[in-house]
C-alpha cells in the first residue's frame, strides 16, 4: 500500500514533501542505519501490520513527514549549503568525533567509495577535516571543523523554533501525552 501525499509546513519558509511513499528506502536512510530500518515491498509492509494497527502506523509515518519538512526546511539558506545526507553525515561525525570512511559508509548503509565522496564534498565546503589515521595509514579518518560544528547548532535552532510553533497550536492537556508517545517511540528504535 503505497500513499502519496503533500505536506507543506511554514515556518521560516515553505518546505514542501510531494509524493513521499511508505516504506521509501530515503525515510528509512534518515531514521538510521539502512540495514536496521530495512523495508521490503509495501505490499509486504502492509501485510506486517498488526490488526487495529494501521492507524498508528500512518500516525507515525505522518509524523515521519513533518519532522523530515522540519529537517529540509532547517537547512534552507544555511551557508555552505548542505543536502540532508550530508547533514546526517555531520550529525554522525558530532556524536563519534572521528570516523573512518568505511565506518561512516556502514553508519550510511552506502558503499566505502560514497562515503568517501560525501567526505570530499565536506571537506570541500571546510565542514569536515580530513587525515590519515596514525596507527593505519591506509585508513582516512574524518572529523568535524568548528563551522561543521556551528552549522549543526544553527539547523537545531531553527529546528527547534519551528518545532516550537508546532506545539503552540497544540492543547496544554495534549503536550505532556505527545512527549510520552515521541519518548517510548524513540526508546523502541533503540536510540
Amino acid at each position: 500500500m503505497a500513499r502519496r501525499g503533500t505536506l507543506d509546513f511554514e515556518g521560516a519558509g515553505v518546505c514542501r514533501v510531494q509524493q513521499l511513499q511508505y516504506a521509501s528506502s530515503v525515510n528509512a536512510g534518515e531514521v538510521g542505519r539502512a540495514e536496521q530500518w530495512s523495508v521490503g515491498t509495501p505490499a509486504d509492509d502492509a501485510a506486517a501490520v498488526i490488526e487495529g494497527q494501521s492507524a498508528v502506523v500512518d500516525a507515525v509515518l505522518a509524523a515521519n513527514r513533518v519532522f523530515v519538512a522540519v529537517a529540509s526546511n532547517a537547512l534552507v539558506g544555511l551557508k555552505p549549503e548542505v543536502t540532508l545526507p550530508q547533514f546526517r553525515t555531520l550529525v554522525l561525525l558530532e556524536q563519534h568525533r572521528v570516523l573512518g570512511v568505511t565506518q561512516l559508509a556502514e553508519e550510511l548503509g552506502v558503499v566505502p567509495s560514497t562515503a568517501s565522496r560525501m567526505g570530499d564534498r565536506l571537506v570541500a565546503k571546510r565542514l569536515v577535516r580530513r587525515s590519515v589515521d596514525p596507527t593505519n595509514r591506509r585508513q582516512v579518518l574524518l572529523r568535524l571543523q568548528p563551522a561543521g560544528r556551528e552549522l549543526i547548532a544553527e539547523s537545531t535552532r531553527r529546528r527547534t523554533t519551528q518545532i516550537a510553533k508546532l506545539l503552540h497550536s497544540i492543547p496544554d492537556a495534549d503536550k505532556q501525552r505527545l512527549a510520552e508517545a515521541l519518548t517510548l517511540l524513540v526508546a523502541a528504535a533503540g536510540r
